[in-house]
């Protein structure tokens, strides 16, 4: 009887051992996998921006038109639009964005950065056939002016955009910097 307690002991070790980490592995198997959010169909919303662009607007002086370039992609398994700005030979301007549609709010979220020092975050939407994003800014005296992108007339081989600022709380938008952006190739 002595003798056959320790072959008793490992045997009923091994079966606790073998029903235990069975029932655990069962429990910590997740039921279904979450939703991609990439796959949204919100992120469809930026697909028009997507490719390779020759960018056109006005001069200082009257009737000059400056010409850049702006490359579009998506990177990061598709669930970021990635852009990169090139002024031209006549704007030293050269900057990036992120974009994303973040699922939580709901909302565009895109983050500028350009060789000027400027880092820009706004937030916006795609409505009435138009991407718009924008921002409040504070300048050093302590004034809001709220700024915005404005993608519109949108083609699929054209679209127009433009940098606008308010200065009455959004009631009036003057446009700063209006760009046509024709599709290369």
């Amino acid at each position: 009887m002595i003798r056959l307690l320790p072959v008793l002991l490992i045997c009923l070790s091994a079966s606790f051992s073998t029903n235990w980490s069975t029932s655990f592995a069962q429990q910590a198997t997740p039921l279904a996998a979450p939703p991609n959010p990439c796959e949204a169909p919100e992120q469809k919303q930026l697909n028009f921006w997507v490719g390779e662009w020759r960018a056109a607007w006005p001069g200082p002086k009257e009737g000059d038109v400056q010409k850049g370039s702006n490359s579009i992609t998506r990177i990061l398994d598709g669930c970021i639009v990635q852009e990169t700005f090139d002024g031209g030979k006549d704007n030293p301007l050269r900057g990036h964005s992120v974009s994303v549609f973040d699922m939580h709010s709901r909302k565009w979220k895109q983050t500028w950065v350009d060789n000027q020092g400027s880092y820009l975050d706004i937030i916006g939407e795609f409505k009435d056939a138009q991407m718009i994003l924008g921002r409040e800014f504070q300048k050093a005296d302590g004034t809001k002016i709220m700024q915005r992108m404005v993608f519109k007339n949108i083609t699929p081989n054209s679209f127009d955009w433009s940098w606008e600022a308010s200065k009455d709380g959004g009631k009036t938008w003057q446009v700063q910097w209006p760009i046509k952006y024709t599709r290369k190739g």
